[in-house]
């Protein structure tokens, strides 16, 4: 591990990432240094960290490495990883245009959720092919003290358990993550948003994120809160061949989140690079004894 190891700090819709460029991966990111880095008081403070490293470079890319030169390397604030942050595909894309990796335009990027299309524009935001949602069945409950709503199961490549409730305030601090029934539905846990109406195809939202708590936004659980509110309402793109979209605010921002006939599910938003600087390696070493 060299002295210094470069770093970037970065957010989407106030979703905030520290960013680690590592194009061949040969930094070592245990969870107790993701945990480190991401910690608001004695770190550089971030919801999860965005680990840039070349997909041929990755085992766990190297089969999508034709298809995607870079590997989004996804850790949740508590160092656990997750398959998917669209919010942080966003900002990753936005990180490799700056580093001149690439130009505004279309390109494609792995995660553990599968390869995302992306489209940057040179200035604005960034629209994020998210994939398809898949509606497993059954029945869901979460819970907040002594309130319970049944939730809708929504899965974007992570897991998403969508309750739509009168008042946002109803969701409480959401420090800790909702208990939800049955368990055997999310035996990883699972992403929690809470919903109400702003208006006609117009929602807001606020969450819990497995491994980070409460963030100021989600753009998986924005496109399952999309999907999950568009089926309360009747409307099914498959079905009427017609695409629909809505606008969701989170609390950090917008995102418009569009569902096309073919299931294909794109979320447009902005990408925000705010600084860049060094990380101690002594440091980091030091805090993961």
């Amino acid at each position: 591990m060299s002295t210094r190891i470069a770093f970037l700090k970065g957010h989407g819709t106030e979703n905030d990432f520290v960013i680690v460029p590592d194009p061949e991966n040969v930094i070592d990111l245990p969870p107790a240094a993701v945990a480190a880095l991401c910690d608001r008081r004695a770190g550089i403070g971030g919801d999860g960290l965005l680990h840039v490293v070349r997909s041929a470079a990755h085992p766990e890319a190297k089969g999508m490495a034709a298809e995607a030169e870079w590997f989004m390397d996804y850790r949740n604030g508590d160092g656990s990883i997750a398959e998917m942050c669209g919010n942080g595909v966003r900002v990753f894309a936005r990180y490799l245009q700056r580093a001149g990796q690439v130009t505004e335009g279309d390109l494609r990027v792995a995660t553990r959720g599968g390869v995302k299309s992306v489209h940057l524009a040179k200035e604005g935001d960034v629209t994020v092919g998210m994939g398809k949602a898949l509606l497993p069945e059954g029945e869901v409950v979460v819970r907040v003290g002594e309130r319970s709503w049944p939730a809708r199961n929504v899965n974007m490549g992570n897991p998403h358990a969508i309750a739509f409730v009168d008042d946002l305030a109803h969701a409480g601090d959401l420090f800790t993550a909702p208990p939800f029934s049955p368990a055997s539905v999310y035996p990883d846990g699972v992403n929690v948003e809470f919903v109400v109406d702003r208006g006609p195809r117009h929602v807001a939202l606020r969450v819990h994120e497995r491994g980070a708590g409460e963030t100021r936004s989600c753009g998986t659980g924005a496109c399952a809160v999309a999907v999950a509110t568009a089926r309360r309402d009747g409307a099914d793109p498959a079905v009427t061949g017609t695409p629909v979209t809505y606008t969701v605010d989170v609390p950090g921002g917008r995102l418009v989140i569009t569902e096309r006939a073919d299931g294909e599910i794109e979320m447009t938003g902005p990408a925000v690079i705010v600084a860049e600087g060094e990380i101690d390696a002594d440091w980091l070493e030091t805090s993961v004894i």
